[in-house]
């Protein structure tokens, strides 16, 4: 029998945290949600948050300054974990949720956190722009097919594997860390200057293009079991 998803919307979606850091949030998260003021509403995390994304932003432009900047962008990209994952585990603490409102507002506010940190980072003396851009883009594309898995599916899987959002802040911060303390080896390849951070970038963007085709394919031969075509219908009923 067809499962009917119709009555399922992306807003009322079950959430499937399965990536490496997301036992350690399970705990982490409601404890520091318990122990905020009342006075700190969710909308205020979600403010923190993209005012963090743009502030890590500026600071890889201005890392072409001083590679002090480096660490202020570590600093900030914790203030962004904060205020991107404590506004929704606030409101499930405080039982004010909103999920329609919650859902729009999150992944608009994600999608330009992640554009904003991107072109920052191609702005660096330590990422090619062009790199930064594919970054942003494929990782866009994953954001857009999490939000079409839970509108189709009614679940919400954010994380890609044991990847996800907290996991590329903390490798962002290692970056930081090691190119702030000058381990960022530049080298020439086809006359274009490199860093090893052009080369994780690239890496990570076509490691990205996999996993999103493995689960798009995953997906469609699920959706395709439980909607067969006509064709098969047909066949079958022959």
């Amino acid at each position: 029998m067809l499962t009917d998803r119709r009555s399922t919307t992306a807003a009322n979606h079950r959430r499937e945290p399965k990536f490496l850091l997301a036992p350690f949030e399970r705990r982490a998260l409601p404890w520091l949600a318990q122990r905020l003021p009342k006075w700190v509403l969710p909308d205020h995390l979600t403010a923190l948050g993209i005012v963090a994304a743009l502030a890590i932003g500026a600071s890889y432009a201005l890392s072409n300054e001083s590679s002090i900047w480096l660490w202020v962008a570590s600093a900030l990209l914790v203030v962004h974990w904060l205020g991107d994952s404590l506004d929704g585990t606030l409101a499930r603490v405080r039982r004010i949720e909103r999920p329609r409102y919650g859902y729009y507002l999150d992944h608009l506010t994600d999608a330009l956190a992640t554009v904003a940190i991107g072109i920052g980072l191609g702005l660096s003396p330590y990422v090619l722009l062009a790199a930064g851009l594919i970054v942003v883009v494929v990782y866009l594309v994953m954001s857009i097919n999490v939000y079409l898995e839970t509108q189709a599916f009614g679940r919400f899987r954010l994380g890609y594997g044991l990847l996800g959002p907290t996991e590329a802040r903390v490798a962002l911060i290692v970056l930081n860390v090691a190119l702030a303390l000058g381990v960022g080896l530049d080298f020439q390849l086809a006359g274009v200057g490199l860093t090893v951070l052009d080369v994780v970038a690239l890496g990570a963007a076509a490691l990205m293009v996999v996993l999103l085709a493995v689960r798009a394919v995953g997906n469609l031969r699920e959706l395709a079991i439980d909607e067969p075509s006509a064709r098969v219908v047909n066949a079958r009923g022959g």
